[in-house]
């Protein structure tokens, strides 16, 4: 029987939906012997795999077979087995992190968790800053404060809202022909957002705890989505806290631009931007040419801290 080729769009334990080049949706299983090789993970096949499987012999499943090599794919480490990853999505083009100042506040420390696994796989990111029909005065100021932090160092920063409309049309022209993946913590507004660059999807959505301001889970699996303007989206279940993978301490400052930028002025090639004299990092952050902000979260990242969100709030 001849293979055929799909794109995973959602996987809830051991189903997929896959999608064909012709745009049908196929219901599939994995092959009792299958393996995926060198990577360990919660989750053999994620969202957004490029799979080979075959068509349905008269049980109701395709059956999958392969998995085609990975452009790229982000993770974090499973809730329950702190040493095994869980990947959250693969062969993604665009990383957007959403980010709000209020209800629900983003910590910073979340944000560079992130950014610094998009790094690691070279997968670009943009911050929206999402919600701002919400902001007071406080929050406009500490959204300005952050994205002067991250255009500095080169990453875009949009400002948006389903409410107003505001970078709705910035945003939908990134995406285009894209495959993005749209990410944050519980409450954020990911799939309101979604909801409003593409109506037809009508993903469900939650209010916010008004007791607490906390997110509630309302998207439980990764799920890709087609775009009505062209592309797709990956929507993720919020995430409370985000642990990465541990690295190498060496290569930790590889996945923040701004130390990488001055590796080659520090004393020595190993440098951790810890202890080590004639360290071009931190004479750069004595100086104010980095955040001492993403300092910080660098060192909680390289010490393989977990990340307490009351305590990484922007100061």
């Amino acid at each position: 029987m001849e293979k055929a080729k799909g794109t995973v769009l959602k996987s809830t334990g051991n189903e997929y939906t896959v999608r064909t080049a012709d745009g049908r949706q196929v219901m599939c299983k994995l092959r009792g012997q299958f393996r995926l090789r060198g990577i360990k993970s919660t989750n053999p096949i994620a969202v957004g795999d490029h799979v080979l499987f075959l068509p349905d012999s008269g049980q109701g499943y395709g059956s999958i077979t392969e998995i085609e090599p990975r452009k790229n794919f982000i993770s974090r480490k499973s809730i329950n087995l702190s040493k095994i990853t869980h990947v959250l999505a693969a062969n993604i083009d665009r990383l957007f992190l959403i980010v709000c100042p209020c209800r629900p506040r983003t910590p910073i420390g979340f944000i560079d968790r992130f950014l610094t696994a998009a790094e690691a796989f070279r997968i670009d990111s943009t911050l929206v800053f999402n919600k701002t029909d919400l902001y007071d005065e406080t929050n406009r100021q500490e959204a300005a404060r952050l994205q002067e932090i991250y255009r500095k160092i080169g990453y875009r920063c949009l400002s948006v809202s389903a409410v107003t409309g505001e970078g709705l049309e910035e945003l939908k022209s990134c995406m285009k022909g894209k495959v993005s993946l749209m990410g944050g913590q519980s409450g954020v507004g990911k799939s309101t957002l979604i909801n409003a660059i593409s109506p037809g999807l009508e993903l469900k959505t939650s209010p916010i705890s008004d007791s607490y301001e906390k997110g509630r889970h309302t998207t439980t699996f990764a799920e890709m989505f087609p775009l009505a303007f062209g592309g797709d989206i990956i929507d993720t279940p919020g995430i409370k806290e985000f642990g990465l993978i541990q690295y190498e301490k060496e290569e930790v400052g590889h996945y923040f631009p701004e130390m990488l930028a001055l590796l080659d002025q520090c004393r020595f090639s190993n440098c951790t931007h810890t202890h080590e004299p004639g360290c071009a990092v931190k004479e750069a952050v004595e100086r104010g040419d980095i955040a001492p902000s993403r300092y910080r979260n660098y060192i909680s990242i390289i010490e393989n801290e977990d990340l307490n969100l009351k305590d990484w709030m922007l100061e």
